[in-house]
Formats: structure tokens, C-alpha cells, sequence
């Protein structure tokens, strides 16, 4: 994300990401015992009409055209490594979410949106109003693909669509978000992809527009991301897309998101991906050097 005009679409860049976590949503759908139940996921792909045939339930395979020796197992385990992550994942951030709504949160903001389908799976009711903000030609086929599912939001949603690189601020105001009022902001899948000045930006912000029980959740990788973007099997899966995983993350020092909002004054906590799997009775699997696949959920409090 550090061209500041770029733009993509569903299928490529960025773009591309949102696509395969709303497949992993969908693969986990489909486990014996579901971390999430995202029966837009499926949907999303499918309209997107991929490329390359995206795989949508655990019983199928990424398709690669003539793989040298080994590459399709590493793509088989990339893909099963990720499909885990994003159960993990969602599932956390949910609950961190209906618990500030059942303290009382009634505005969530869910930071660069893509295909996230919480305004339409998760209950909360007419009095929460959820603020989607990404790209306009992200939200655009998002809200089509709703459309033509007939889909009924469980929430005021309301659709914001400005790039992060922008003045968000003023079109989430716009859009009727009240600062004076708590805020649940998401930031999933999100920091890993800013350069660290935007980061340090976006984090700023969000203090700025948080009135005292505000919650943030968000999540901070050290080398893993790095380190996926030079796995074999993450490359040739995303090859037939035109996407170099490589160059999606920014590569730039920065400070961890946890650090940074305890120092605005935030109550944080912490906890490691692995150990939140191992509590819902998953594994992540291991990273190409063997290491286990890691990441930090950061969650915040504004006092």
C-alpha cells in the first residue's frame, strides 16, 4: 500500500487478499466443528469469478498448471496453514467485538472492510450501526453480490467508501460516526500491508476519534508475513492471479501496534495466535523454516 494512487480490484493486489480470507472463512465453514459461519464467503468468491478456481470447502485443492517437484504440497500446506489462521482469527475478533457491543459499544468500524460479512452474520441488533470502510470499487462489489443475495444487515450498516490513504476521518464523520461516543474499531488483516508511517497515522486517528471505553482490535506479525511472502507454495498460488506475494507487506521497521496504544494511554492486552488456537483445539501449521506460524491479537481499552 505505499503507492499512494494505486488502486486494485477483487482479484488483484490487495484486492486479492480479501479473496483468499473470504475463502479461508468459507474452508472453515465447512469443518466438523466451525470456528465461524460465514455463509457469504462462498458468495464473495464466486461472484469475483477468479482466474483460477479458489477453493471454498476442505475437500478441495488449489488446481496449479504443471507444479514442479513438491510445489503442490507446499501450496497444500500454505492453504491448510491459512484456512486455520482465519478460523482462529475470526473467531477472536468476533468475540472481542460482541463483548463490547454487550458492554454497551453501539458504533464498530471495521477498517479496510473488503469482504468482511459481519454486519451480516454476527446479531447485533438495529442499535449498533457499522461503518465499512475501503475502496470504493472493493465496497461496490461487495454491497452487489449482498444485492443479489437479497442480503438483510443485522445492524445499521453503513458503507464508507474512502482509501485509508485519504481523509477518512472526514467521510466517517460524514457518514454519521459520533467521536463523543465509544467506538469498536477492527483492524484485521490490515497493518502488515501499511507502510509504518501510515500506521502510526492510522493509530493516531483512531485515538483521536475514540471516546473513553473505545475497544481496538488488531494484530501484529514479526517475520511471519515476511517470511510467507517468499514461500513457495504461497507464490505459485497466487502466480495465476498476477499477484507477487513478496511485494504485498510492507517491509519497514515499525512499532508494534500494542506498544504504540499503551503509549497513547490504551489498556492493552495480548495473546499469541498459537495459544488462542490451542484454546479452541486447533494447530497452526508450521512456517517453511518448521517454526510455528505466529502472530500477536492485540486488543486495546480506552480508559
Amino acid at each position: 500500500m505505499s503507492d499512494q494512487h494505486e488502486q486494485w480490484d477483487i482479484v488483484s493486489s490487495i484486492g486479492f487478499t480479501a479473496l483468499l480470507v473470504a475463502a479461508g472463512r468459507a474452508v472453515e465453514g465447512h469443518q466438523d466443528r466451525p470456528l465461524v459461519d460465514d455463509p457469504w464467503a462462498a458468495r464473495f468468491v464466486a461472484a469475483a469469478e477468479p482466474p483460477s478456481t479458489v477453493p471454498v470447502r476442505p475437500d478441495q485443492t488449489w488446481e496449479l498448471s504443471d507444479p514442479a517437484p513438491g510445489v503442490q504440497d507446499e501450496v497444500d500446506a500454505f492453504w491448510t496453514m491459512m484456512t486455520s489462521y482465519q478460523g482462529v482469527r475470526s473467531r477472536f475478533f468476533d468475540t472481542v467485538l460482541d463483548r463490547a457491543v454487550a458492554d454497551g459499544v453501539h458504533q464498530v468500524v471495521l477498517l479496510a472492510a473488503g469482504l468482511d460479512a459481519r454486519a451480516l452474520r454476527l446479531v447485533w441488533g438495529p442499535s449498533v450501526t457499522v461503518f465499512e470502510i475501503d475502496q470504493s470499487g472493493v465496497m461496490e462489489f461487495k454491497d452487489e453480490v449482498v444485492d443479489a443475495h437479497d442480503g438483510r444487515p443485522t445492524c445499521d450498516r453503513r458503507v464508507v467508501g474512502v482509501d485509508l490513504r485519504d481523509d477518512w476521518a472526514a467521510a466517517l464523520r460524514a457518514s454519521g460516526h459520533d467521536p463523543s461516543k465509544p467506538t469498536a474499531w477492527l483492524a484485521e488483516g490490515l497493518l502488515p500491508f501499511l507502510p509504518a508511517d501510515a500506521q502510526e497515522q492510522l493509530l493516531r486517528t483512531i485515538d483521536q476519534l475514540s471516546a473513553p471505553g473505545s475497544v481496538i482490535a488488531a494484530e501484529h506479525f514479526a517475520d511471519a508475513i515476511g517470511m510467507l511472502g517468499h514461500h513457495r507454495g504461497m507464490a505459485a498460488l497466487t502466480a495465476p492471479f498476477g499477484v507477487d506475494p513478496a511485494v504485498l507487506a510492507s517491509p519497514e521497521e515499525r512499532t508494534p501496534a500494542a506498544r504504540r496504544l499503551d503509549e497513547l494511554g490504551w489498556d492493552v492486552a495480548t495473546r499469541h495466535s498459537p495459544d488462542v488456537a490451542r484454546g479452541y483445539g486447533r494447530e497452526l501449521g508450521p512456517m517453511p523454516d518448521g517454526t510455528e506460524f505466529s502472530s500477536d491479537l492485540v486488543t486495546a481499552t480506552k480508559g
